[in-house]
Formats: C-alpha cells, sequence, structure tokens
C-alpha cells in the first residue's frame, strides 16, 4: 500500500467512532447484524428483479411496475448497507484494506454498479414498453444473469473476509 493509503487509514483508525466500535463488544455485532440484513435485501431484491426480467418469476406483472416497486427496496437496502459497510470499515480499516477478499468484495461491487449504470444507459427508456418477458432484449437478459452472478460474488467474498479478516484488538 502506498503511504498516503496507510496514512488515511490510520486517520480513520484514530477516529472516535472506529474506537466506539471496535472497543464496544456489543455495538460491532449489532452493526454487523445490520450490515448482513441490509446485504440480504439488496441482494434478495436485484434477484428478484432480474430473476423477472428473465422471465422466470411472476410473469403475470408488467416488467415496469414491478421493477418500480422492488427497486425501492433495493435503494433502501443499499443505503443501509453502505453505511453500515462504511463504520465496520472504519472501526478495522487497516485489516480490511489489506484483505483480499475485502478487495475482491469491494471490485465486485464497482462490477454491478458499471452493470446497472450501463443498464439504464442502454435500455432505461425502453422498460416502460417492455410488458412481458417476450418483449425484454435478449441483451437485456444477459445483463440480469450478469448481475446475479456479481451479487452473488458479493455475498460469497463479503461472507469469506469474516474468516479471513485479522480481529480488531480492544483496549
Amino acid at each position: 500500500m502506498s503511504p498516503e493509503i496507510i496514512s488515511i487509514l490510520n486517520f480513520l483508525l484514530d477516529t472516535p467512532l472506529a474506537a466506539l466500535v471496535s472497543e464496544n463488544e456489543v455495538l460491532f455485532p449489532w452493526i454487523e447484524s445490520l450490515h448482513v440484513l441490509g446485504i440480504a435485501l439488496v441482494f434478495g431484491s436485484i434477484v428478484v428483479v432480474d430473476l423477472r426480467l428473465l422471465g422466470l418469476i411472476m410473469r403475470d406483472q408488467a416488467i415496469h411496475a414491478f421493477l418500480r416497486q422492488y427497486l425501492i427496496i433495493t435503494w433502501l437496502a443499499f443505503a443501509l448497507s453502505a453505511i453500515t459497510g462504511a463504520v465496520l470499515f472504519v472501526s478495522n480499516a487497516m485489516s480490511y484494506a489489506s484483505n483480499t477478499n475485502f478487495q475482491i468484495k469491494l471490485i465486485l461491487l464497482i462490477c454491478a454498479g458499471l452493470n446497472m449504470v450501463i443498464f439504464q444507459k442502454v435500455f432505461a427508456k425502453k422498460i416502460p414498453r417492455w410488458l412481458f418477458e417476450e418483449q425484454v432484449p435478449r441483451m437485456a437478459k444477459i445483463m440480469a444473469c450478469i448481475s446475479i452472478c456479481i451479487w452473488l460474488g458479493v455475498v460469497i467474498f463479503g461472507r469469506l473476509i469474516g474468516f479471513t479478516l485479522m480481529p480488531t484488538i480492544a483496549n
């Protein structure tokens, strides 16, 4: 790691928030539980949307209405996951930053974001015209499959972090 990154990580570790979370036996598990709940809701809602785009579930519902309904859950859960994830990171920044599974999870999150941005740029204006899966373009279905795979990777590598992270030593 570069000296600049190490300096930023040390700054984060010296914050009152890092001390509060890492030194409190109750707070860290609660934040981690909320993070896992958020990720479960993000993953679940994204998979439901992707499976709908593929025509594998809830085929009697129009796609645009279905997407509107589930994407609200996705964004709220993502906000919960991002906030709790940032707090967890701050509590043990150096260990997280040097953990390979954490790094892979971040790369996959970036890929998920790129997949979503590309999907929105290419298909957002066309979605209201897709009533049923027969009208969903093949590329949109491919992107839905890619989305499921990426988010499955986020969950797997996120879980592996817990098995490979150097623990925080509370004072």
